[in-house]
C-alpha cells in the first residue's frame, strides 16, 4: 500500500502508520525537508534532562519575585514576631492610684507594686470618676484605691481593703498581674511591719485585696475575642476581595478599556471599592447578630461611635486591597500579598496577644496597622460603653492611615497605567 506523506515544517513530528499503541508497534517520525526521520525515545532516567527541567524551574521562580519573596520573607517575619514581639505575660502596665492614705505603709505598698515590673504608675487620681474614665479610654489598665486611714486600720487589726479596678476587656493582659498582686503587696507590707508591729501580721494578711474586673467581670474569653474578631474578618475579606477582583479585570483585559476612557485614578479607585462597602455592611450585621444571640456579647456604647469607626475601617481595607492590586500581576499573587497584609493584623493588633506586652518597636509597628485602632474602637464601644469622644483618637488614626494608603495607591495606579 502506498502511503502519501504531507510535507511538514522542519522539526514537526507525526506518528507513522503502524499497529495500534496497544500492540507496541507505534513510533513517531520527524519531517525534515520533506524527509521522514524516525525519532527515538530515550528510556530510563537522564541526569541531563533532569538538570534542564530543574534549571528551568529555578529561572521561573526567579522571575516570580513576589512569590519568591513570600516564601523567604513570611517565615522570617513569623520567626521574629513570635520570637521578639509576642509576650503573653505583659509587664509595665499603666496604673493610676487614688491615695486615701499617705503613710509609710501605703508608700511601701506602691513601691512594692512598682518594683515588680507588672505595674507602671502614671500618676494619682482624686475620686473614682477620673479612674473609671481612664479605664474606659484605655489610658490605664489598673486603678489602685488605697482607703482612708489604711495604715491606722492595719495597726489596729481592722483588716482594711485595697481596691484594684482592672480593665478586664482583655483578660490575658491583666491576668498575670492580678494573680501576682497579693504576693507582691504582702511581701512589701511585711518589710514595713517590724518591731512592735510584727504581731499585727499574725497568720493572716493584715488587709485584703479586692480586684474588680471591669467590663468583663466573669473573665470570659469570648467577650474579649468576639469584638476583636470583627476586625480580623473584615481585614481578611475586604483586602483580598478587592485585590483579586481588580487583578482579575487586568487578566481579562477589561482594565485596558478603563485606561482608554478619561476616568481619573481617584475615580477608578472610588468606583472599584465602594460596591464592596455593602459586602462589609452585610458581614458586620451578621457578625453583630451572632455575637449577641450566640455568645451574649453586650453592646453597651454608642451606635454612632461604632458606625464612624466601622466605615473608616472598611474603606481603609478596601483602599489597601486596591494598593495590593497595583503590585500583584495575577490573582495568585494578589491572594499571597493579601495574606501577607493580614498577618500583622492578627499578631500586632492586640487581638491574639496583649498589645501592652509587646516591646516598643513592635508597638510602633502595631500603631500603623488599621486593625489595631478598630479593635480598640469595638472593645471601647461594645464592652465599655464608649461614645464618639472616647473613640475620636482611634478614628483620627484610621483617617490618617486612609489618606496615606489612598495617595500611595493612586500613585501606584498611575505608574501602572504608564
Amino acid at each position: 500500500m502506498n502511503v502519501q506523506l504531507e510535507a511538514r515544517k522542519p522539526g514537526h513530528t507525526a506518528p507513522t502508520p503502524g499497529p495500534s499503541p496497544q500492540g507496541g508497534g507505534g513510533r513517531e517520525v520527524e519531517a525534515r525537508d520533506n524527509r521522514v526521520v524516525p525519532v527515538r525515545r530515550a528510556h530510563g532516567f537522564s541526569l541531563a534532562r533532569f538538570v534542564a527541567v530543574l534549571a528551568k524551574e529555578f529561572i521561573q521562580m526567579r522571575r516570580d519575585r513576589i512569590t519568591f519573596g513570600m516564601m523567604i520573607g513570611l517565615p522570617l517575619i513569623q520567626l521574629f514576631l513570635f520570637g521578639f514581639a509576642i509576650n503573653a505575660d505583659p509587664h509595665h502596665l499603666p496604673t493610676l492610684v487614688e491615695m486615701g492614705d499617705n503613710g509609710p505603709l501605703t508608700r511601701a505598698v506602691i513601691a512594692g507594686m512598682q518594683q515588680s515590673d507588672y505595674f507602671d504608675f502614671k500618676g494619682q487620681v482624686a475620686g473614682i470618676g477620673p479612674g473609671e474614665e481612664a479605664l474606659r479610654r484605655g489610658s490605664a489598665n489598673f486603678v489602685v484605691v488605697i482607703p482612708q486611714n489604711f495604715e491606722r486600720d492595719v495597726v489596729r487589726g481592722q483588716h482594711p481593703e485595697i481596691l484594684i479596678a482592672a480593665d478586664a476587656s482583655d483578660p490575658s493582659a491583666v491576668g498575670g498581674a492580678s494573680a501576682a498582686l497579693a504576693g507582691i503587696v504582702s511581701h512589701a507590707v511585711g518589710q514595713v511591719l517590724t518591731g512592735p508591729l510584727t504581731a499585727s501580721q499574725g497568720g493572716a494578711p493584715p488587709f485584703s485585696i479586692s480586684v474588680h474586673r471591669e467590663y468583663n467581670p466573669e473573665g470570659k474569653t469570648s467577650t474579649n475575642i468576639v469584638p476583636g474578631l470583627l476586625a480580623i474578618i473584615l481585614s481578611m475579606t475586604m483586602v483580598m476581595i478587592t485585590a483579586v477582583a481588580i487583578v482579575k479585570e487586568s487578566e481579562r483585559g477589561t482594565m485596558e478599556m478603563l485606561i482608554a476612557t478619561p476616568v481619573r485614578p481617584f475615580e477608578v479607585m472610588l468606583g472599584k471599592i465602594l460596591p464592596y462597602v455593602l459586602v462589609g455592611y452585610v458581614q458586620t450585621l451578621v457578625f453583630l447578630l451572632a455575637s449577641k444571640l450566640v455568645f451574649n456579647v453586650p453592646f453597651a456604647g454608642s451606635w454612632w461611635a461604632f458606625f464612624l469607626g466601622f466605615n473608616l475601617f472598611i474603606i481603609v481595607n478596601l483602599a489597601l486591597g486596591f494598593l495590593v492590586s497595583t503590585v500583584a500581576r495575577n490573582q495568585m499573587q494578589a491572594m499571597q500579598l493579601s495574606f501577607f497584609m493580614i498577618l500583622p493584623s492578627i499578631l500586632l493588633s492586640g487581638f491574639m496577644f496583649p498589645f501592652a506586652g509587646m516591646p516598643g518597636w513592635a508597638q510602633v509597628l502595631g500603631q500603623i496597622v488599621p486593625a489595631t485602632h478598630f479593635l480598640r474602637i469595638t472593645r471601647a464601644v461594645m464592652l465599655k460603653g464608649g461614645a464618639v469622644p472616647d473613640v475620636a483618637a482611634e478614628a483620627g488614626a484610621l483617617a490618617l492611615i486612609l489618606v496615606v494608603i489612598s495617595v500611595i495607591a493612586m500613585l501606584r495606579y498611575r505608574q501602572t497605567l504608564d
